[in-house]
């Protein structure tokens, strides 16, 4: 067939493209969007309603740790400081001591009150040994004095001797009977003397009483080394200076214990309705935000926060607002944290309410 016979295509004809294709490609994505946005907020919708009233929480939650605060059991000057802020003691380790050379020597006092007791003791058996001797004496010199005095009635009956002889003998012997008589009751008080009380069986009580100041005094020096009850991190060791005053009684320095930690979080009163002991619950730390801590609610408090404080709030009163009160819940943290928590750290803490989430 010849060129010319051909039948001539137009070029709108070839290159033209389908109006209708263009328009429902575009329409796509815009109709998948419409739907996607309220289906995303039908599913956050639904999720909030499953999710709401199935935990509380709150952020006024502080990390808490056990902490002893040492004091001394005697006053004195402080001669020796052994620790240093924040260092690692165990149970047992020297943390200061007071000068010793008072109790000391009040130690030494003691020991020479205790051995005057005892020469005591000793001087009273001497005492009680001789008063039995005396007895003895006063029993012979009563028979003696006795047979004298038999022997003379007799003869006074016979006519044989004289009133006045017979008078003497009769003296002798009351005198012997005197004797006796003073020699018995010495006796008997070196006996008391010498006697042991039933709160110290065995112990004569000055030497009881002696042997408690040698204690007490003994005791007092080994007092004035003041050593860690607990092991744990000091705390507040600055105010521990050598040639400082210690009084008896007054918090020296303290010692946080390592590896007892809890989360107490104050919580509003109107969330505890469903809080029950046992329940899980998650802590987050605001030093530590990539740590997230599981553990679970211990016990919850007994009063409110100001319900103990020094200065509690009077409502009785014409300006009463009614304040929602914070109640403390404590939280366990189970397992060993990965970073050792410090005393007084802010935490978040969110509590799993469900009644099978306990």
């Amino acid at each position: 067939m010849a060129d010319a016979d051909r039948p001539i295509i137009a070029a709108e004809e070839v290159e033209a493209p389908d109006e209708d294709s263009t328009p429902r490609r575009r329409r796509a994505p815009r109709l998948a969007l419409m739907l996607s946005l309220p289906l995303l907020l039908l599913a956050c919708g639904a999720y909030l309603w499953l999710t709401s009233g199935h935990s509380v929480s709150t952020d006024n939650a502080y990390v808490q740790q056990d902490k002893v605060s040492v004091s001394a059991d005697v006053a004195g000057r402080i001669v020796g400081v052994a620790v240093r802020e924040n260092q690692t003691v165990k149970a047992g380790d020297l943390l200061f001591r007071i000068d010793p050379d008072p109790y000391r020597i009040a130690l030494e006092q003691a020991n020479a009150a205790l051995a005057t007791a005892q020469v005591g003791v000793t001087s009273l058996q001497s005492s009680y040994r001789a008063t039995q001797g005396d007895i003895i004496g006063a029993r012979d010199a009563i028979k003696f004095a006795q047979e004298d005095y038999d022997r003379q009635a007799a003869l006074m009956k016979r006519g044989f001797t004289t009133l006045a002889r017979m008078q003497q003998a009769e003296h002798v012997l009351q005198q012997a009977n005197v004797q006796l008589r003073n020699a018995v009751d010495s006796a008997a008080e070196a006996q008391a003397k010498l006697a042991t009380g039933s709160a110290v069986p065995g112990v004569n009580p000055q030497i009881a009483a002696a042997m408690a100041v040698r204690d007490k005094a003994k005791l007092d020096l080994e007092r004035t080394e003041v050593r860690a009850p607990v092991p744990g991190q000091v705390s507040q060791s600055t105010r521990l200076q050598v040639g400082q005053m210690m009084v008896s009684g007054l918090p020296a320095v303290s010692i946080v214990i390592n590896g007892r930690s809890w989360v107490e979080a104050n919580f509003k009163e109107t969330d505890l309705d469903d809080m029950r002991v046992g329940q899980p619950a998650v802590v987050r730390l605001d030093a530590f935000p990539g740590i997230t801590l599981k553990g679970h609610v211990e016990s919850i408090g007994a009063g409110t926060g100001s319900e103990f404080s020094v200065l509690p709030a009077q409502n009785a009163n014409g300006n009463w607002v009614k304040v929602t009160q914070r109640i403390p819940v404590r939280i366990a943290i189970d397992g060993t944290p990965p970073r050792q928590l410090i005393a007084g750290q802010s935490a978040h803490v969110k509590v799993d309410t469900k009644p099978n989430g306990a």
